[in-house]
């Protein structure tokens, strides 16, 4: 007989499959700061002013796992589950739900009564198009784990969503929140031929939802929202509006907020953090996850299938190799991190404690060893600047190793400059190019015109969620943040296909090992730092959701 798993019992049985056993398994989120003010009651309207790094280009979260988008239309949207204020499932769309035969079957009940910002009714439909036709297609994340695991969705009446898997599936309800599952409005989206590019879908410009706000405005200067009034949460949101405003330098931002010119930084930079935090009309609190989801790893991609006529320059592993001991590391981190976070020691976030693997042997630091492995690829050097290529397997005689290397304005970019200093030590000359979230998606996954990039590949609380994506061959697609490496070995592929399978931690655990000791020997990427952000706000404004990127604002409210 199928044992039944109602919502009260639901908290132990996620933690049980995923995270090996209790909520201390996961990363701890790291305390409040001092500065964070007392809990006050609500003061209803005003309206509360963010900062944001760039145009997001779309403000679709369905159709991408790009943290720019995210952060700018996830307050419009709401998912399935959400995440607590405590870290914890909570639930939003679905009330309740049911889950059996192991985790092959997950019934769902949703709220009565939820209107779209157009007023029209929220259907059971629009979750089954919103996975159908964008999530399970367009979202890296959901479509690398739940559409891989062949999931089926019916909907047996308006309240009534079904998914059914052919194998357990223990992770789904960690995705089922509105970075991971933000749902969709069928009605505005199913005329769409094109749902991931504006052109084909210009409501992507214009999305309706079902969250706390609702879009008055859009301009690549600044978004503007206003409060939700029929909002299925009795009472909430208590502000009156929402701004975000496009601010892409990172100092800017903070003087912005000093100068009261904003309310709320998602992340405060390394060099401003001191200042930040000594201000007593500001407030600081960890950030345990960010808009592209949690326990993220800072990660240099390596183009290893680029398109025909592009040179190969990291087909050969001894010049992956060669890179990672170029690069110094912890050096980068403490330049760019300040210390916040760690140097990543693992493919895995060992905020997966049951996933993770420690003591695996990655290269270190060694610049003599750098050049000795250049010289056997192929890359010699000819007392120039720069090595030239003299039999490097899938790069042209001659050919000197110039590089780019593609970043997003801010840490990432700054990683990039890091990385042109040092490599240039061994002869590898890069050029560092600051991108939007439009640009680099397209260069980097779609048309895979590249050498290196770098992504925060946001792992989230098991490896299905953000792991898989970037070592299953099926995820070598145009999909924005999927497998950018074009990495391919079948025996990664069996392996993540049985972790999935296994609904048991303790029997992943060796799975995932050994998976991770193969990605260390073939260094499809270079693992650089598990980041760990601080947010900072007016300290007349409480009531933020630091666990929920998408609903962070939906309970905040500010004294003028």
């Amino acid at each position: 007989m199928n044992k039944r798993l109602t919502v009260a019992a639901l908290a132990l049985t996620l933690l049980t499959a995923a995270c090996g056993g209790d909520d201390k398994a996961k990363t701890p989120a790291p305390s409040v700061q001092a500065t964070t003010p007392t809990t006050a009651a609500p003061v209803r309207g005003g309206t509360l002013v963010v900062a944001i790094s760039s145009d997001p280009g779309s403000l679709n979260p369905a159709v991408t796992s790009n943290g720019g988008v995210h952060t700018a239309s996830e307050m419009m949207f709401n998912g399935l589950v959400g995440w607590g204020a405590d870290g914890k499932l909570a639930p939003e769309l679905a009330d309740s739900w049911v889950i059996e035969g192991g985790g092959t079957t997950y019934t769902f009940k949703l709220h009565p009564g939820v209107k779209w910002h157009d007023g029209q009714d929220f259907t059971s439909d629009d979750v089954k198009f919103t996975f159908e036709k964008a999530l399970l297609k367009l979202h890296s994340r959901t479509a690398a784990s739940v559409g891989s695991a062949g999931v089926t969705i019916t909907t047996p009446d308006p309240r009534t969503v079904v998914f059914t898997f052919p194998q357990p599936y223990a992770p789904l309800l960690q995705q089922l929140n509105v970075t991971e599952a933000p749902i969709i409005s069928k009605h505005q989206f199913e005329s769409c031929t094109d749902l991931a590019t504006v052109a084909s879908c210009p409501a992507n410009k214009a999305p309706i939802g079902t969250g706390p706000f609702k879009l008055d405005s859009y301009s690549i200067t600044e978004i503007k929202m206003s409060r939700n009034a029929n909002y299925f949460k009795p009472g909430l949101p208590y502000l009156d509006g929402l701004v975000e405003r496009v601010i892409p330098d990172t100092g800017t931002q903070v003087l912005a907020l000093e100068n009261k010119e904003v309310d709320w930084l998602g992340s405060v930079p390394g060099p401003d953090l001191a200042r930040v935090k000594a201000n007593p009309a500001l407030a600081t609190a960890a950030a345990p996850r960010g808009s592209g989801g949690g326990n993220c790893i800072t990660t240099v991609i390596f183009n290893m299938k680029p398109p025909a006529g592009r040179p190969a320059f990291f087909a050969d592993l001894r010049t992956r190799q060669a890179v990672w001991a170029a690069t110094n590391r912890q050096q980068a981190f403490q330049q760019i991190e300040f210390n916040q976070g760690k140097v990543a020691d693992a493919p895995i976030h060992s905020g997966i404690s049951f996933a993770h693997a420690s003591g695996l042997a990655l290269p270190t630091f060694d610049v003599a060893k750098a050049k000795t492995l250049l010289d056997q690829a192929g890359w010699k050097d000819e007392g120039k600047a720069t090595r030239i290529a003299r039999g490097v397997q899938g790069v042209p005689d001659g050919t000197e190793f110039a590089i780019d290397y593609h970043g997003f304005v801010g840490a990432q970019t700054t990683y990039g400059e890091v990385l042109r200093t040092q490599l240039k030590d061994v002869g590898i000359a890069v050029t560092v190019k600051t991108e939007d979230n439009p640009t680099f998606s397209a260069a980097v996954f779609t048309r895979r015109e590249f050498d290196t990039g770098v992504a925060s590949y946001c792992n989230g609380d098991d490896p299905e969620i953000g792991v898989r994506r970037q070592y299953d061959t099926k995820q070598i697609s145009t999909t924005a943040f999927s497998n950018g490496a074009g990495y391919s070995n079948p025996e990664v592929d069996t392996l993540l296909d049985q972790a999935a399978r296994e609904p048991d931690p303790a029997k992943r655990t060796p799975i995932y090992r050994k998976l991770q000791e193969i990605a260390v020997r073939d260094l499809p990427y270079m693992w650089m730092t598990e980041s760990a952000g601080v947010r900072a706000f007016t300290a007349n404004c409480t009531g933020f959701n630091h666990e929920n990127t998408g609903l962070f604002a939906e309970a905040a409210s500010c004294k003028r």
